[in-house]
């Protein structure tokens, strides 16, 4: 009770500060300007009755759009009420509204902020996507009588020793959850150390994401037109560019296109300046549509410096390097990779997706090397190999082979909440939307 009062104290103090914050990163993401009212759970409310679904950021995203998908076909009428952290969330979550959905941030996690949100919008039950356990917002909703869902949960060893250090506020939490629905047996194990009482293992919304067959379509003639190999360097994080540049600079010509893809938007003019700054010729997929630009078959990197495109940049990829996963960052998601038939090279800190970087590697979808210079040579030696096409086959079977994750979760998610989604989907089909 203490820890959780401290905590309330604390983000009220910091807030002035977190809005000039936000008002600062408006200036290169306008999203983040957008309705801060809703921030402190003010703003529009939605119908009541909905399956509240928070999707803190693009990633997180991504993988809800699997789960709601599923929770429509399991209850068909269902609204969803979409909130979000960040504005790539926002943003990708827009497409997955249909008519009585709505869409906000996650107000900031103080008493009052929590409780206005869920009298405004009353969900019949509330699914945090990964890792988002906030102790009043999960206080407030168990007053409030709303069941609470971990979905997706994860937790790696990492993250567990940090945790315990917060112990005293996030086991609470973690004890108030309805139900947690881990991705592995060591996430399930972890989260009920940390407290939590009903866990289960559901497996990875992320192998549920179909990967958009028209923009794979695009990026493989992107590539047939090219007549040269393409190495992507897939969602790379602050500090990891410069040492895959050099790492490319020290291979022998000729190489590859090499397509360079940054995990945050707000860095892409800054990894255009450091690819400047070595030499290499660059061309920027925001320059051109549809098609690359005619002299863009003779640069030496592309930026792909674009939302929602992942798969075209997996289309058009022999391999690909995981970004987040050569310095000590956890990795990335390699699924998407692999369910575009792309094979993947990975460092050796892919902590954040432990047992699917484990897996592929086992079913030899991915490799595993030591470093940067090891990765390169390794991706580049991939491209010249006769059997890159049983690479790229084994990728996609290991993302065939793990579906199923979001039926399962649909239908626990709809049994938790029981009649009070079957009363709420009857309103929906009696009456307008509002």
């Amino acid at each position: 009770m203490i820890a959780r009062v401290l905590w309330a104290w604390l983000l009220r103090l910091l807030l002035p500060l977190i809005f000039v914050r936000l008002w600062w990163r408006g200036r290169r993401e306008p999203g983040y300007r957008l309705a801060w009212r809703e921030r402190l759970g003010l703003g529009a409310a939605s119908a009541p009755g909905a399956v509240w679904v928070h999707a803190v950021s693009l990633g997180e995203t991504r993988a809800a759009s699997a789960l709601i998908d599923a929770l429509r076909a399991r209850a068909p009428g269902v609204r969803i009420l979409l909130t979000h952290g960040t504005a790539t969330g926002r943003e990708a979550g827009a497409p997955l509204l249909r008519a009585g959905d709505h869409q906000c941030w996650l107000p900031y996690d103080t008493p009052g902020a929590t409780r206005r949100f869920l009298q405004r919008h009353q969900p019949a039950v509330g699914v945090l996507m990964e890792t988002e356990v906030w102790p009043n917002l999960i206080l407030q909703a168990q007053r409030a009588g709303v069941p609470m869902v971990l979905a997706n949960a994860r937790l790696s060893e990492r993250s567990e020793r940090k945790g315990r250090r917060l112990s005293w506020l996030i086991d609470p939490a973690a004890r108030a959850l309805s139900l947690v629905l881990a991705q592995t047996r060591e996430d399930a194990a972890r989260l009920s150390a940390a407290g939590a009482l009903t866990v289960e293992v559901s497996g990875n919304l992320k192998f549920d994401m179909s990967p958009d067959a028209t923009l794979v379509a695009r990026g493989r003639r992107w590539r047939q037109a090219l007549q040269r190999a393409v190495v992507m360097m897939a969602s790379s994080r602050e500090g990891e560019e410069q040492p895959l540049l050099q790492a490319w600079l020290a291979q022998a010509a000729p190489r590859p296109l090499l397509l360079l893809v940054p995990r945050h938007p707000q860095r892409f003019d800054t990894v255009a300046q450091i690819v400047r700054d070595t030499g290499l010729n660059l061309q920027r997929r925001s320059q051109w549509t549809d098609t690359p630009a005619p002299d863009a078959h003779q640069a030496d990197v592309w930026l792909g410096d674009s939302l929602g495109e992942m798969p075209l940049y997996f289309g058009a990829s022999d391999v690909a390097l995981l970004g987040g996963s050569f310095a000590p960052l956890g990795g990335q998601n390699l699924i998407e990779a692999a369910a575009c038939a792309c094979p993947v090279v990975m460092g050796p800190h892919t902590f954040n997706f432990e047992q699917a970087a484990d897996n592929a590697v086992a079913e030899r979808a991915a490799l595993r090397v030591a470093d940067i210079d090891e990765g390169v040579a390794r991706a580049i030696e991939l491209t010249r190999d006769a059997l890159r096409a049983q690479w790229a086959e084994r990728a996609a079977g290991f993302a065939q082979m793990h579906k199923g994750a979001a039926r399962r979760m649909a239908e626990r998610i709809v049994q938790l909440a029981g009649v009070r989604i079957g009363e709420r989907v009857m309103q929906a089909r009696v009456e307008p939307a509002r």
